[in-house]
């Protein structure tokens, strides 16, 4: 016999459930969308009671394919919403593709009407174009951050895993829904409830909007050498304009001759190679998630001419960074 289900008793009930109104993009991240119904779906069964309401929708109200191919029939197209509902737009890839000139119409409209409007994943992009995060702070995904800070200087990008700001809301994807959904539960209902959702979710560790996206320097490229790990932060703090190695080791008290041995010895590369990879890398990203020009991003990352970081692009990936964009642009077409 399977042992009688735990509720949480709750002090004060609203009469209305709290509406959170769903619109997903194509091309969605599942696991975004799917961590937050399910958070507010078991909110309800461990209150046993109707806490909060969800409801699903799209451009045009038919069906949208998530990135892993998965088709959702949606419940409307974008309508007009009640003041109170809270309105997570669901990004994924090809976030700029997916927001359409109506998506923005529609959101703007809600927001002058005072709706809370959230980004969940890439959806910060959708929301950025659409001026509501103008001089707030906002997180997307790591791998969008570079060119997010270069095409919204005027918003205060961070690193969290989500932030709440006001009535616009953005999270970084993946369980970062959870965490987020966790936060407005215990506002909403207590730390009791949310625990318990935690529970139920196998979630046993909950973060908070202080917590960073990405593993420590340490767990990303596994070694644990304080030295090591200095470096390598300054190294990603500093593209645009790149510290040379000497300076490096100075910064932590050695060598550069000591500092090539230990680059050597845990990652096998130079400390110059790593270097130009982080940079590159970062170019690649700009290259693929903005309209930048080849000049602007080879500045952006380091670059002092075109020539040379067409010549270093091509001898790391094997093609130059016209033909790298050029690619995207006719994948994304298919």
């Amino acid at each position: 016999m399977l042992p009688k289900r735990q509720t949480v008793d709750l002090d004060h009930v609203p009469s209305k459930a709290r509406k959170f109104v769903f619109v997903l993009l194509p091309e969605f991240t599942m696991l975004c969308f799917s961590a937050a119904v399910e958070s507010l779906r078991i909110a309800n069964r461990m209150a046993n009671r109707q806490l909060y309401d969800w409801t699903i929708i799209s451009e045009g109200g038919g069906e949208v394919s998530c990135s892993a191919g998965v088709a959702f029939r949606v419940d409307s197209d974008l309508v007009e919403l009640n003041r109170d509902d809270v309105i997570l737009i669901c990004g994924g890839l090809d976030v700029q593709s997916a927001t359409s000139k109506r998506l923005l119409n529609w959101m703007r409209r809600e927001a002058r009407r005072g709706s809370t409007v959230g980004g969940l994943c890439t959806a910060a992009y959708s929301l950025a174009i659409a001026g509501l995060l103008d001089g707030k702070r906002a997180t997307i995904h790591w791998e969008n951050q570079d060119s997010f800070a270069e095409e919204f200087p005027e918003v205060d990008l961070t690193k969290s895993i989500f932030v709440v700001d006001g009535n616009r809301i953005t999270t970084a994807g993946g369980t970062a829904s959870v965490d987020l959904m966790l936060k407005i539960i215990a506002d909403d209902h207590g730390e009791e409830l949310a625990g318990a959702v935690a529970d139920q979710l196998i979630y046993n560790s909950i973060r908070t909007d202080q917590d960073t996206q990405r593993l420590s320097v340490p767990t990303r490229i596994g070694v644990r050498h304080p030295k090591l790990s200095r470096v390598i932060q300054m190294m990603e703090q500093n593209i645009e304009e790149p510290i040379s190695p000497s300076i490096l080791a100075q910064h932590v008290g050695m060598s550069t001759r000591q500092l090539e041995r230990l680059f050597r010895r845990y990652l096998n590369r130079s400390p110059k190679r790593y270097y130009m990879e982080l940079r590159l890398q970062k170019a690649r990203n700009l290259l693929m998630q903005t309209d930048m020009s080849v000049i602007n991003v080879a500045l952006a990352c380091g670059f002092a001419s075109p020539s040379h970081f067409s010549k270093c692009y091509r001898a790391h990936y094997e093609t130059t960074p016209y033909r790298e964009r050029g690619a995207h642009a006719s994948r994304a077409v298919e």
